[in-house]
């Protein structure tokens, strides 16, 4: 009798052990968390202004005639990078979070060629002092002309 009650002693003292733990562990594990959201929105953010600099490419590659189109290569960027967050009700792309610019230059091999420029600013998720808060993703693509 006196053998079952330390046993059962013992297992009431490990539940408190677990108890302690989990609540010493707690904001680690939240720490952790919030940390990899914020690397996956980053993530993210850099696939899509990437996608958007190379929709707005193709575009403005169509011909020389567009391949300085500021106004149709930020409707497709807008276009691509729709699912953002804080894009939502945004038209204009010459201002951040979104900038847009498509010039017409020389490529490489002297022939035409459109340069897309899409900087995106990303907004500051979950603000936790010490880790970075907003981050600018800045893509170029240049596309040859087909003339």
């Amino acid at each position: 009798m006196l053998f079952s009650f330390g046993r059962e002693h013992r297992r009431e003292r490990q539940r408190g052990h677990a108890v302690v733990e989990v609540a010493c562990l707690s904001p680690w594990i939240f720490f952790l968390f919030a940390g990899t959201f914020d690397m996956g929105m980053y993530g993210y953010a850099l696939i899509s202004t990437e996608n958007a600099a190379r929709a707005a490419a193709v575009y403005t590659s169509a011909s020389t005639s567009t391949a300085g189109d500021n106004a149709k290569a930020c409707q497709y960027a807008l276009a691509e990078m729709s699912s953002v967050p804080n894009l939502r009700g945004i038209s204009t792309c010459s201002a951040y979070p979104l900038k847009v610019t498509a010039e017409s230059k020389a490529g490489i091999d002297g022939a035409t060629a459109s340069e897309v420029t899409v900087t995106y600013q990303t907004p500051q998720l979950i603000p936790i002092p010490g880790l970075m808060g907003r981050m600018i993703v800045n893509r170029k693509v240049q596309m040859r002309c087909r003339q």
